[in-house]
């Protein structure tokens, strides 16, 4: 099951999740000052589901403290923030590191299409 949510996840469990996709904009913003959404995502990402993200959504993987040691992308104007939390940040479209896929805008959408396809089989 692949879930979608811009709000609160109420009745979300992270077990029921193959995959949990951030999207860009200025909506993780929004979403990380809600700690279930970030308890999700860190949920997600410790039993090793996929945790993605485009442009601003790394966000919510600086918040859910996903990101030490761990290679990723983003929109350029969070590198920094990425970084801080431990991350390697590379100017690629579409970055893979284990459970993690990330890209920069929605420019790379179809290199970042195509990663997720190939991830969930």
């Amino acid at each position: 099951m692949v879930a979608r949510f811009d709000h609160h996840p109420v009745g979300v469990d992270a077990n029921d999740l193959d995959a949990l996709i951030i999207p860009g904009g200025m909506a993780p913003d929004k979403m990380r000052r809600h700690r279930a959404m970030v308890d999700l995502v860190c949920a997600v990402h410790q039993r090793g589901g996929l945790v993605a993200w485009i442009c601003h959504g790394g966000w919510m993987a600086v918040s859910a403290n996903i990101l030490a040691g761990r290679r990723v992308t983003s929109f350029h104007s969070i590198r920094n923030d990425m970084v801080n939390a431990g991350a390697d940040w590379f100017d690629e479209e579409v970055v893979q590191d284990g459970n993690l896929i990330s890209s920069r805008t929605p420019d790379n959408l179809p290199a970042f299409c195509r990663a997720l396809l190939e991830k969930l089989g």
